[in-house]
């Protein structure tokens, strides 16, 4: 469906922008074929790389086609709105205003999508900044109040993403001197034989009671059970519906991990939040890392006190974010309380290369101070 909503938003651009340029046929053709190109540019993927999600060209080239990409994302958006605007003009009998827009509209919408794709591609790329959020978490052991959890998450560890970037984001989250690091998944793409240098800088990670990460639904387009072990390898505890204690005694906290709804589609266990909390200390708090926030009512009636997740990349452009609303249950970014639990739903760290775009929605390192109390939120 992906390839098939592409192929409709460019034969729209070519309807409502190329066709009617007051421009020679020869250049119409020429700016048709640039076009279908570049709306081809994930299909192009998988016929020279055999997928979509990990380009392995050149970093510039990764950029420049990135640039290209959400341009025409864009162009398609502005094109139909400004179509909008010419039909309500139209009922509102607002004529001169309709030819002003006819007369002028496609050449100002052509610069602006390019101008703000290459600002969004830029803003995607930065390495991020920290966002400080204070948790209530019910149950909360008094000695474990004031504990500083950073979350990581969709890295996307890529041509795009690489080892350097890797590097600086590895720093500035260790220079929060963290308790525990928690890592929810779609660290890379890639094979671990292309990606291994650029996730090397992972093993740098350190907080005093360690890195513990959950596979996202990228990790198995690339083999999860390689990825895993490479993951652990750099010093991170990968849980896979299962939880590990932090504490002992009555100041205990349990963070449970579960895997992706991929995961099925690859041979392997989807989440089980059941199998997760199997033999977790009853009364102790639960942080449970879900790569995607959907399920959140299911995970605040088993007594998660906080669901930390991502995958939506906070919808990556204000306004559009709202779309992708309806594919992750209403949970785009930020905070929200499902019962008496809070879900958390970072923009991401990273981004995945095939729309690596920042319009209004940053990227971010997210540090948590846990305390005691009813389950609130603060920012």
């Amino acid at each position: 469906m992906f390839h098939l909503y592409l192929g409709l938003a460019y034969l729209y651009v070519l309807w409502r922008f190329v066709i009617p340029l007051p421009v020679s046929t020869g250049w119409r053709i020429l700016l048709a074929l640039v076009v279908l190109v570049v709306s081809k540019y994930h299909l192009i993927q998988i016929w020279v790389f055999g997928t979509m999600f990990s380009p392995e060209i050149p970093r510039w080239a990764v950029l420049v086609a990135s640039w290209a990409f959400c341009s025409f994302v864009l162009l398609f958006v502005f094109v139909a709105i400004a179509d909008l605007a010419k039909v309500l003009l139209s009922i509102l009998r607002l004529r001169t205003a309709r030819k002003l827009v006819s007369a002028h509209s496609r050449y100002v919408i052509a610069l602006v999508a390019s101008l703000l794709s290459a600002l969004g591609v830029y803003q995607a790329v930065q390495v991020p900044d920290v966002r400080n959020v204070e948790v209530r978490i019910k149950n909360l052991p008094h000695s474990l109040d004031g504990l500083r959890v950073v979350q990581l998450t969709d890295l996307h560890i890529s041509r795009l993403f690489h080892a350097p970037w890797v590097s600086q984001v590895v720093a500035r989250t260790n220079a929060l001197n963290p308790d525990l690091i928690l890592i929810t998944g779609d660290l890379i793409d890639g094979t671990t034989a292309a990606r291994r240098q650029d996730v090397a800088a992972l093993g740098g990670l350190k907080a005093a009671l360690g890195v513990v990460a959950i596979p996202g639904n990228h990790e198995y387009y690339f083999n999860e059970a390689q990825w895993h072990s490479e993951f652990e390898k750099l010093g991170m505890r990968m849980l896979e519906n299962e939880h590990v204690v932090i504490g002992s005694g009555d100041e205990e906290l349990v963070v449970a991990g579960v895997t992706d709804e991929a995961a099925p589609a690859f041979g392997m266990p989807g989440p089980d939040l059941d199998a997760a909390l199997v033999n977790a200390p009853v009364n102790a708090p639960v942080i449970l890392l879900k790569h995607r926030p959907s399920g959140a009512l299911r995970s605040a009636n088993a007594g998660v006190g906080l669901q930390l997740s991502g995958h939506t990349h906070g919808g990556m452009i204000r306004g559009l974010d709202q779309v992708a609303r309806y594919a992750n249950e209403d949970f785009v970014s930020g905070a929200y309380t499902v019962g008496e639990m809070l879900l958390y739903t970072s923009n991401g760290t990273g981004l995945w290369n095939g729309f690596p775009i920042r319009l209004g929605v940053p990227g971010e390192i997210t540090q948590f101070t846990l305390r005691a109390g009813s389950p609130t939120q603060s920012f």
